[in-house]
């Protein structure tokens, strides 16, 4: 039945419940257009159809709990997801997610392009690495290619500062990021020692660092800094951000998701985005990544234990 005719039929039995009036049902359905069994058979499945929405108003509280989980927005996959990771697990089709949010207007901000693919390159050198990477993000398994880069992060209050990172470029995992008020070098080398000191221990010879051919990436300090951690330096083409893609993603999702528009201060967008990345790492939940989010993946990958279960696919509801 749809909305049209449900409507239509809805004025119909108002019209016949009034005391004075002097209509037939035959009449009013040709005037209406609708047929006169057809608004029998509405009139004989309300109860259904009251029982049907109070049990979608039931689910699309289920559905807003997950939507407000932490307080960044979701799409359906989100949504489907943080579903699963709940205690106890709630399984619900995606496509009765989707439905729901239609009817009851909850919607996700959908990404918008990024106009800063790049930061300026100034002060280049001639040590450009080479491409050892060649796209290959995820087939060397987790921990063998990591992949840095630096964002601006400006609202027109706060202090203009600059974001350096790195993650794996397997898992998705943030392993090492600095917030800093400059774009002095320091604060790239200082991501990269903060990588050594956290996870040095599962990086090897082999493991690779990829960068664009900024000029931080082709200083003298960040070449040493990389040989001297027993690293292999890559570095993505020039003016080809399809080399770098996952942590261009990364920075683009961050930009989406988090709201700098209250932050007056260095240390409140510090904050801010210190409760984003936890979240991203913990509990932001990618399709691509088996459902999981990024470090329960790496957890999987390595113990090969899945952590979810997951309904077989239905028929909406």
């Amino acid at each position: 039945m749809n909305v049209l005719a449900s409507a239509k039929y809805a004025i119909i039995r108002e019209m016949t419940q009034r005391d004075n009036n002097l209509l037939n049902i035959t009449w009013l359905c040709a005037a209406a257009g609708v047929s006169r069994s057809g608004y029998y058979h509405y009139l004989a499945t309300e109860d259904r159809r009251r029982r049907r929405e109070e049990q979608d108003q039931n689910d699309f509280l289920i559905i807003l709990k997950a939507y407000q989980f932490r307080g960044y927005a979701k799409g359906a996959r989100g949504i489907y997801m943080r579903l699963l990771h709940m205690d106890p697990p709630v399984h619900m089709n995606i496509k009765k997610i989707r439905r729901l949010m239609k009817k009851y207007g909850l919607f996700c901000p959908i990404r918008k392009a990024n106009p800063y693919r790049r930061m300026a390159k100034a002060l280049r050198t001639s040590n450009v690495a080479p491409n050892l990477l060649n796209r290959e993000f995820e087939i060397r398994g987790p921990r063998a290619v990591l992949l840095t880069d630096i964002t601006y992060i400006s609202n027109g209050k706060a202090p203009r500062c600059y974001m350096s990172t790195v993650i794996d470029a397997c898992t998705k995992e943030l392993l090492a990021w600095v917030l800093s008020r400059s774009l002095e070098i320091d604060f790239v080398l200082e991501t990269v020692n903060q990588l050594i000191e956290g996870y040095g221990i599962s990086l090897t010879a082999e493991t690779l660092i990829n960068s664009d051919q900024g000029s931080h990436y082709t200083s003298i300090k960040f070449i040493q800094l990389i040989k001297d951690s027993d690293l292999r330096q890559s570095m993505s083409r020039r003016a080809n951000c399809w080399d770098n893609a996952p942590q261009e993603s990364f920075y683009g999702h961050m930009k989406d998701e988090i709201d700098i528009s209250q932050c007056s201060t260095f240390e409140e967008m510090h904050r801010l985005i210190s409760d984003w990345t936890d979240y991203y790492n913990n509990d932001r939940y990618q399709w691509d990544l088996a459902r999981l989010a990024p470090r329960e993946y790496h957890k999987y990958l390595i113990t090969e234990e899945y952590p979810l279960t997951i309904p077989k696919a239905k028929g909406e509801d």
